[in-house]
């Protein structure tokens, strides 16, 4: 009896046993995940943050004690207030249904505070231009700073390093179309190994000089502040590459969630990090011509190669993160209506956020190899870095004090407390990388300034093209009215007809019947609308409704990072015998349009260069009819 009671036991205990096993394992491939994709541009800081904000500190003099061990302490107080504090503790907390960033956050706002414009969305329009000027320098200067290290091992190859990182990035653009499945199977071993090894290497080195754990005192950081003036200023602009990358950790809450992030931070990625930054300040110490570069100097020589070929890895790891970023918050702009749809190819079955975007890739291709040409080195090209990350954090933490005092109704005191000490910081490191403007800085203000002109041309535009083809079409009611007054022949079949107005009539419908004089046997007036959601569950994605014996009216609602597939949600049809009618409109520029005769051009460029909504829909092409309409907006 006792052996079968405990038998009994140990099924019944089974199913626990086994939920939590799998568990478990979920959440170690969650934070092995997140190790590669969010970690991966934060984790390739070391190769270039301590060198560039030690030399600032030196100033063109020699590398002091006093420079090496304020430049550590500001690299780590930087890292736990910014990263630690603001996004791992704080902002991870701030998720759209489960989905983080500076749209989805934008996204939240709009829909808690019942508003479509104002200082919401030129935030939200800012930190999404600026983060795109990221998107650009992150691949040039991580593949640079990693391939420079080949001059230590052999100088003679100084004249092909450029060549070669060229090289690298156009491979890495190219290989975009087929997918990031099998690549991103890699990145968390990798940059694991990557982040391991850094740590190794920064304690060897920090057994030989232990005194650079005093850094840890924030003493020693705000005494190289005050004791240094201005010297000091121009540092902080260096020292904030070391939190580059940070945006990340809130950008890809969704594919990873709040608990695998943070524990990849606190006890992999952080201490990996601070090591390896320590070990850096202890060589340069007992070495000062080590400044040079404190990365791979770090690394016996046996171990140079290696290391070459470990950071080129992590840093086309880091690359592909921004790449993919980059793809996804396109589409994310494009569903929020503040972009022209693009072109999006699904390169997994089974995952639909695997996405390659052609538009996207060659534009970052040019973006990229632009910047390798014109800055050549990873110094130079640090003065161009910090302005779009620290000007993306700016945006995201007006957007998280927003959320704070209106959706989490924190108290005025409460609210102030907590984020004017970390606005104040992202402010002081912003004035500090605006120094370098001239030199560099002028590059990311320009791409976000030229996207956010883009942006507020295609909302404005459109608002201007819905209004116009409201007054051109008439009640879609009045049109039914008169259609059962005097019906037209019939003939067999479902017509889909697509409009964005589901009040109106189309205009597809109106020329369909001008020219064929015949209606089918069932009529769907279809429109797609995005909401500031990130997912829409199937049970609330169709709404139909029933208008007239041959007339109904069917919406479909997408969350910002769905995949729109019109077939799919109309699967009660039978796809073979629908015919799909869409308005193909021929825009031309009017004087006396709301627009200026510039912007007026601009959106027209945009409308005739955005993707067929037959392919962004996933409509099949051979069923469908397109009808053009001119309007002069």
């Amino acid at each position: 009896m006792v052996q079968v009671h405990r038998s009994a036991n140990v099924v019944a205990a089974s199913p626990a046993a086994s939920d939590t096993s799998a568990r478990r394992s979920r959440f170690i491939v969650l934070t092995l995940g997140s190790i590669g994709v969010v970690y991966g541009d934060i984790g390739t800081s070391p190769l270039y943050a301590f060198r560039e904000a030690t030399v600032a500190a030196a100033h063109g003099g020699p590398v002091t004690q006093e420079a090496v061990l304020g430049v550590l302490s500001l690299i780590i107080w930087a890292l736990i207030i910014v990263v630690t504090i603001k996004y791992v503790f704080l902002l991870l907390n701030a998720d759209n249904k489960g989905e983080g960033g500076t749209l989805s956050l934008m996204a939240l706002l709009r829909r808690a505070l019942h508003s479509s414009g104002g200082l919401v969305l030129a935030l939200g329009l800012i930190g999404t231009a600026l983060f795109f000027g990221d998107a650009l320098i992150t691949p040039a200067i991580s593949v640079l700073s990693a391939v420079e290290g080949l001059k230590l091992a052999t100088p003679a190859i100084d004249p092909f390093i450029e060549p070669l990182a060229v090289a690298i990035i156009i491979a890495l653009f190219l290989v975009q179309k087929r997918g990031t499945a099998a690549v991103a199977a890699f990145f968390g071993p990798v940059t694991l190994v990557w982040f391991l090894t850094i740590a190794v290497v920064g304690i060897v080195h920090i057994v030989k000089q232990p005194l650079v754990l005093t850094a840890f005192n924030p003493v020693q950081c705000v005494s190289f502040m005050f004791t240094h003036g201005w010297i000091a200023f121009i540092t902080l602009g260096a020292v904030f590459l070391a939190v580059t990358g940070a945006e990340a950790l809130y950008a890809d809450l969704g594919h990873f969630g709040k608990r695998p992030i943070r524990t990849a931070w606190l006890f992999i990625v952080f201490p990996c990090l601070v090591l390896n930054y320590l070990g850096q300040g202890a060589l340069v110490l007992l070495d000062p011509a080590a400044i040079e570069n404190p990365f791979y100097r770090s690394v016996p020589a046996w171990g140079l190669l290696p290391m070459i070929g470990l950071a080129t890895a992590a840093t086309v790891i880091a690359s592909q993160a921004v790449i993919t970023g980059a793809y996804s918050l396109t589409q994310q702009a494009i569903q929020l209506g503040l972009l022209p749809r693009l072109e999006v190819q699904h390169t997994s079955e089974a995952q639909s956020g695997q996405i390659y975007m052609p538009q996207v890739n060659l534009l970052l291709l040019i973006g990229v190899l632009f910047l390798v040409v014109l800055f050549n080195t990873s110094s130079a090209l640090a003065t161009a870095y910090g302005i779009a990350v620290t000007g993306t954090m700016i945006m995201t933490s007006l957007l998280a004090m927003i959320l704070l005092r209106r959706v989490w109704r924190w108290s005025w005191w409460l609210t102030a407390s907590v984020m004017l000490p970390l606005l104040l910081v992202d402010a002081v490191f912003l004035v500090a990388n605006l120094i370098k403007v001239v030199s560099g800085g002028w590059v990311p203000i320009l791409i976000g300034a030229m996207l956010v002109i883009v942006m507020l041309t295609w909302i404005r535009g459109v608002g201007l093209l819905l209004a116009k083809t409201r007054r051109l079409e008439m009640p879609l009611k009045g049109l039914l009215s008169s259609l059962e007054k005097k019906p037209p022949p019939l003939t067999k079949g479902t017509a889909v007809f697509l409009t964005a107005d589901p009040e109106h009539c189309p205009t597809a419908l109106l020329h369909s019947l001008k020219h064929y004089k015949v209606l089918h046997e069932r009529n769907i007036i279809l429109s797609v609308k995005f909401i500031d959601e990130p997912h829409v569950p199937p049970d609330r994605r169709v709404k139909m409704e029933k208008l007239s014996p041959l007339f109904s009216r069917v919406v479909l609602t997408f969350g910002f990072m769905d995949t729109p597939n019109v077939p799919r949600c109309l699967g009660h049809l039978d796809v073979a015998s629908t015919s799909f009618f869409l308005s193909r409109r021929s825009l031309q520029p009017s004087p006396k349009g709301g627009m200026p005769m510039w912007q007026d051009k601009l959106f027209i460029f945009l409308a005739r260069n955005a993707s067929d909504a037959t392919a962004y829909f996933q409509i099949p092409t051979d069923r469908t009819v397109e009808i053009g309409t001119r309007i002069t907006i």
